[in-house]
Order: C-alpha cells, then structure tokens, then sequence
C-alpha cells in the first residue's frame, strides 16, 4: 500500500493513485522534500501493478502548486543553481514524463511557475475553471528550470511560448484549453470525476501497449532518436508480448480482454 507522507497525500481507487500535494498554507508549492516525497511515492506506485494509472492534484482550492519555494534557493550559487534544475529534472519532471503508467494532472486553481512545469510534464491536463497558469520566473530574473522553456514550446508552439515566457503572464483556463496547454476544461467540482473518465478508459487497455506508446510518444521529442524507428522496434515487440495475444484472442472470441500488463 502506498504509504501518506508529510506533505503528500496518496489514496488509491478502482486502480487510480490519487496523489495529493499537500501544503496549502504555501499553495503547494515545491520545496526539496516535497519533491523527494513525490519521488518516493512514484517509485513505490511503478511497482503495484494493480495501479493502471495516477491523479496529480494539489491540496485545497487556490492553488495546484503555485511554482517553488523561493525562500529555500535565494542565496545559492551557480553550481547549486544548477544542481537544483538538474536535480528536478531527473527526480521528478523527465521521471514523470517517461513514467510507465499515465499520469493525469487536475489542476486546480494556481499552476506557476515549478507548478505548471510540473504539470506539463504529466501526460494528460485537466484544468478547473478557476486556474490560472504562467511561467513568471523572468519576473525573479531566472528562467524556468524544470522543463518549462522545452514542454510549454511543444504543448502550445514557439510563439506563444515566447510570449508567455518573457512577459511572465498567466493565462486563464479558458485560453490554456484554447492553446493546447490543457486537454480539457472544466468545472471545479467536474475537476476529478473528469478525470476519473480519463483513468476508468486506460484501465481497461493493455498495460504493456500504454507503457510502450508512452515511450515511443516521447522519442519523437528527442532529438538524439528517430521516433519512427523507435515505433518500429517497438510494434514489431508489441507481437510477442502476453497483452498482444490476449487483445487478439478476445476481440477474436468477440468479449473483452482480460490484460496482464506482460
């Protein structure tokens, strides 16, 4: 079983790791054991197989989280600077990014900064129409350092990256669905039912076939790969998997897959 922490909330349901972030009174926002918490945590979850899928949130109604604790790196040095950016990327923002299972942001209210980074990284976003979403990091005379200058640029193209990026602005939920920053929009209280919509529909499809399309998704946005070689290695392996051999026979025998996740 997936063990609460200090500042994050876990709760499974019907398959699904609700994963809340758990510090209201700073809106949520990312100190390092926060992060270390939330590592934790997705490790654990990789391992159970009876979780097909995960919910991100944060606790309360005002913020999702509103971007990193500032107090905690106002005097670093450079090398600390950079130590904090890559330390990030590898415990949290690449790790959910090629998570195995897909993770589902539910955005709530504010998502700045470290925030919305943090949401970007998931696979899919929903967002409640009380959010607000921006990258105000230029603002504090920094760029942002966990992904955002990369994902916010394939999520809603070069220009409005740009835009967001530089002038520091947030954006509603309403323009972050227009712009492609977020999957779906919708009320404060549909926030988490639509989302379980989303995980209810990944639950009854292979296991094996989602991590793998995971993968293969993300070479396409990495320049040291060919995404089309990589979908070829990877459908040929899709044939001799246990998920492809269940898929063909039940839909063969005309009832619904029963999927290992091999």
């Amino acid at each position: 079983m997936i063990m609460t922490t200090e500042y994050i909330l876990s709760e499974v349901k019907n398959g699904v790791l609700v994963i809340t972030i758990n510090r209201p009174d700073k809106l949520n926002s990312l100190n390092k054991q926060t992060i270390e918490e939330l590592h934790e945590t997705l490790v654990e979850a990789e391992n159970l197989p009876e979780i097909k899928s995960i919910i991100l949130t944060g606790a309360g109604q005002k913020a999702f989280v509103a971007g990193a604790d500032i107090a905690e790196f106002a005097n670093y040095t450079i090398e600390q600077g950079r130590q904090l950016s890559a330390t990030g990327h590898f415990k949290i923002f690449n790790f959910i990014e090629n998570y195995s299972k897909p993770i589902v942001a539910a955005v709530n209210g504010f998502a700045l900064g470290g925030g919305l980074e943090l949401a970007m990284a998931c696979h899919i976003r929903v967002v409640s129409d009380n959010a607000k979403m921006g990258l105000p990091e230029v603002s504090l005379g920094v760029i942002p350092g966990y992904g955002g200058t990369q994902r916010l640029a394939q999520l809603v193209g070069k220009g409005k990256a740009f835009e967001m990026i530089v002038t520091a602005d947030m954006i509603n939920a309403t323009d972050a669905y227009k712009w492609g920053l977020a999957n779906h929009l919708t009320t404060q209280e549909e926030l988490l039912p639509k989302c379980f919509e989303i995980t209810s529909k990944i639950a009854s499809k292979s296991p094996t076939a989602i991590r793998t399309a995971i993968k293969v998704i993300n070479a396409g946005y990495n320049n040291h790969v060919n995404g089309y070689e990589v979908e070829i290695e990877e459908f040929g392996k899709s044939f001799g998997t246990g998920d492809f051999k269940e898929g063909v026979s039940a839909f063969l025998d005309k009832r619904k897959a029963d999927f290992k996740g091999n």
